[in-house]
């Protein structure tokens, strides 16, 4: 950030702003993912999926908290590095960016059932966060503006949590109204439903595929 702004590239409110948001994908990705993992770590998976509950209703149900937790951060760094560098967002201002990390932190648990539901095949689907984590940073503008990236990163981004909700928050930190990143906004809750309905028929396919290997609750 520091060597961004010194070097005229962009201000302090792009990097807290797109940074704040990123920082979102430590809950959001381990937090979830480890709903799985762990429980398959724990010997006590098999319990959870033979439960009569609905498989959808459970890891919704987790994803909440999750969801609450990553907006927190996300908020969080955004209060601390604004106080850090002298930044002022008014009550409005920070209420509709507020706004756009529930939405970013929502996208980025569906990624997150994802990779927990990769955690049912692969022993080592921790490592695989690492990656998503570095992709966000680098293809979701969080660093760079969309804008200075190669055509295809912008539409590999285009698809990924954060990029959207990112562009909604500095719009409207740079006094564009609500009505005009709405767009973005909607556009980001799609690409989290869209995670989150791959994420629960991932793990229902997995969780046959599994059964049928006798390796549910292998470590």
């Amino acid at each position: 950030m520091y060597i961004g702004r010194a070097a005229g590239v962009e201000d302090a409110q792009f990097y807290v702003l797109g940074n704040a948001m990123q920082y979102a994908a430590l809950p959001c990705l381990w937090g979830m993912g480890q709903g799985v993992w762990s429980e398959r770590f724990t010997g006590t998976l098999g319990l959870v999926l033979s439960s009569p509950a609905s498989r959808m209703l459970i890891f919704l149900g987790r994803a909440v908290p999750v969801i609450v937790n990553g907006w927190f951060v996300s908020m969080f760094a955004l209060l601390v590095g604004g106080l850090v560098l002298g930044l002022h967002f008014d009550a409005l201002t920070l209420l509709e960016i507020a706004g756009a990390m529930m939405v970013g932190s929502f996208a980025c648990t569906g990624l997150g059932l994802i990779l927990g539901a990769t955690s049912l095949r692969f022993l080592k689907a921790a490592l695989l966060g690492n990656v998503l984590f570095d992709i966000l940073l680098v293809f979701s503008g969080a660093n760079i503006a969309r804008s200075a990236l190669p055509e295809w990163m912008d539409k590999v981004g285009s698809v990924l949590p954060f990029t959207h909700a990112i562009s909604a928050s500095r719009a409207v930190n740079a006094g564009q109204p609500w009505s005009t990143v709405r767009g973005d906004v909607l556009t980001e809750l799609l690409v989290g439903a869209v995670y989150l309905a791959l994420g629960l028929c991932l793990v229902a396919r997995l969780e046959r595929s599994s059964r049928r290997r006798a390796t549910l609750e292998l470590n």
